[in-house]
């Protein structure tokens, strides 16, 4: 019975402002205080609260990560990895076209390769 509620409780969104240790300690007096759990088995339950909790925050990151992935996807905007990516294949690409033009290209103070100042 008192694993059902605690189960009830967590899928009900207890599980995500119980997450930490404390938070569930306190959660699992109240309910020996009022005689619906034991002292024995409160620890197991302050235990499976936690750990429940943790999943179900995880899982709702997860989620949420997945759709902010989706909508940035469905914008059509460019992500920092595709921005730093590109930024180094544009450096690389000028570094080879200098060099196959027999020039030396420029150094920025970030250490980015700059084409050759045109003449």
């Amino acid at each position: 019975m008192i694993r059902d509620l605690l189960g009830k409780a967590v899928s009900m969104g207890l599980g995500f402002a119980v997450v930490s240790k404390e938070q569930a300690e306190k959660f699992v007096d109240e309910l020996v205080k009022k005689g619906e759990l034991n002292k024995a088995e409160s620890q197991q339950y302050v235990d499976d609260l936690v750990r429940k909790g943790q999943e179900a925050q995880s899982t709702l990151e997860e989620k949420v990560r997945g759709y902010m992935r989706q909508a940035l996807h469905e914008m059509n905007l460019t992500t920092k990895d595709d921005y730093v990516r590109l930024t180094q294949r544009i450096g690389e690409l000028e570094r080879r076209v200098a060099e196959l033009e027999g020039k030396q290209p420029e150094q920025t103070e970030a250490g980015q390769t700059l084409p050759p100042a045109s003449s």
